[in-house]
């Protein structure tokens, strides 16, 4: 439905007894679910379940030493508006930070060396030749196929395609490794050979498909974006962060939730839709001292990642809960790494970089966390977040923290130039936390939401599905819950 549809000031039909809805799972899918519920329908009965002690999923931000330090995500990109706007309407709109101007640029590890990311360069597609050429990162043969890419025909058959094949394919096996491979996993912790370009990079499918090549389109694009003029007003840059890291963006979201709504501890056992179309939720305190709860509700929102989402709906919909099941998903640890500034001989002149898998480093990137954004460490101290593991390196997370916080702090010291010590070192853990869209993934959410569609009162949201994003994972929860509502409002009117 279209978001004109339902607006926070719009008033719901009157009903003789309020709407019951229960959203199961409190990450920012979840919460932005529940927030949106509340905007539309105030006087809506909620309760949203969630397992653990705290809201926010995978986001989480520590203080410590003066340090803020992101467990998970540490800002989020303004070119989809959803998490933008939701900061807006929770009061936080003032409170967004842009990244530093005097250091907006990234690295890749070449050949044990960091080298900068070539202007204008755009995970598959150069808006600027030049850089490219003019860049040591690519050998004299790989620039001549990367410029012959404007010569490539486009694939004949339709169809997924695996990411990797798409980019060998237009730009060669070269600039593959070494520049699409490493941005790729950096975004999504993912072997691009199984990646699906439909699910993960639709747009430059549709510019090979329009243009006929990528650097054709890029070209194309550019020069249409010079011509246009300044827009008007305050913009963001790219990335954003709440100046009180993402923890305080789930606070306030938090916040504007009834009393009462949120059960912390309480795990959700089963589901079931009724004979009147009403559902059953069969929930325990997680210390499971305590009896089951059977309780009625008009609607859920299942917002749990997809492997619970699929053993709730295993009794209601058994192809549902197997195309749930068959959404691989790949873990990942972050180790944030903190020294003097004087222990560093790089210039820390970006933001941070990536590593290609050829380098055999043992690790997917890393992020100057301080530089990116101010307050992130006392003066004359310098945070770093190295990030391990993936679908690429799964072995790694079976390591300890010790031998992790060893392989993060050797490949700092070696790229930076970091003599001694860190003086402070965090490893997070994030065990299947990333879901992988593997090819076919586009077919395999359509048969998932068209087999939720078959069961009246149920929406399902996350990042299991489309864009794992935080504005496209708070998309999908505002969705579910303006669905909900558009059935729930439906049948008050024809009740």
């Amino acid at each position: 439905m279209k978001e004109a549809a339902l607006h926070p000031r719009a008033s719901p039909p009157a009903a003789a007894e309020s709407p019951r809805v229960a959203v199961i799972g409190g990450g920012i899918s979840g919460l932005a679910a529940a927030h949106r519920l509340c905007e539309l329908a105030p006087r809506l009965h909620l309760t949203l379940f969630e397992a653990s002690d705290r809201l926010g999923g995978v986001l989480e931000t520590i203080h410590r030493d003066g340090f803020l330090i992101e467990k998970s995500a540490d800002n989020f990109i303004t070119s989809f508006p959803w998490g933008v706007d939701l900061c807006r309407r929770v009061g936080l709109g003032d409170q967004l930070l842009s990244t530093s101007d005097e250091h907006r640029q990234a690295f890749v590890v070449s050949r044990g060396k960091l080298r900068k990311i070539p202007d204008g360069f755009l995970i598959m597609a150069p808006t600027r030749l030049w850089p490219v050429i003019a860049s040591p990162i690519l050998s004299p043969l790989g620039k001549l196929r990367l410029a012959l890419e404007k010569f490539v025909r486009p694939r004949a058959e339709g169809g997924d395609e695996s990411l990797a094949s798409f980019a060998r394919r237009r730009m060669g096996r070269e600039a593959y490794e070494r520049l699409v491979q490493p941005l790729v996993g950096g975004i999504y912790t993912a072997d691009p050979e199984r990646l699906s370009v439909l699910a993960t990079m639709p747009r430059f499918v549709e510019m090979e498909r329009q243009h006929g090549s990528l650097l054709a389109a890029a070209l194309k694009n550019r020069r249409a974006q010079a011509a246009k003029s300044a827009d008007s007003g305050a913009r963001y840059s790219m990335f954003v962060a709440p100046r009180e890291g993402m923890s305080s963006l789930v606070d306030a979201v938090a916040a504007r939730l009834p009393r009462g709504a949120v059960r912390f501890g309480s795990r959700v056992e089963r589901i079931a839709q009724r004979a009147d179309g009403r559902w059953s939720v069969l929930s325990a305190m997680s210390n499971a001292r305590q009896t089951a709860v059977e309780e009625i509700y008009d609607a859920v929102i299942v917002a749990a990642p997809s492997p619970q989402a699929a053993k709730l709906l295993e009794n209601i919909d058994a192809s549902l809960a197997a195309d749930l099941s068959g959404i691989d998903r790949a873990g990942a640890a972050v180790v944030a790494l903190a020294y003097d500034r004087a222990q560093i001989a790089h210039r820390l002149d970006g933001f941070g970089f990536v590593v290609p898998l050829v380098e055999r480093l043992n690790i997917l990137s890393g992020s100057f966390s301080s530089v990116k954004y101010s307050g992130r460490a006392p003066e004359g101290k310098v945070l770093c977040r190295v990030f391990l593991g993936g679908a690429c390196q799964r072995e790694l997370l079976d390591r300890d923290d010790a031998t992790l916080r060893r392989i993060a702090h050797e490949v700092l010291a070696r790229l930076l130039g970091i003599a001694g010590a860190p003086i402070l070192s965090e490893v997070v853990r994030w065990a299947n936390a990333m879901p992988q869209y593997h090819v076919g993934h586009v077919d395999r959410v359509a048969r998932i939401e068209a087999a939720v569609a078959k069961h009246r009162g149920l929406a399902l949201a996350g990042n299991a599905y489309r864009g794992v994003g935080v504005p496209q994972c708070i998309h999908s929860g505002e969705q579910a819950a303006e669905r909900t509502l558009a059935h729930l409002f439906a049948e008050s009117a024809s009740g």
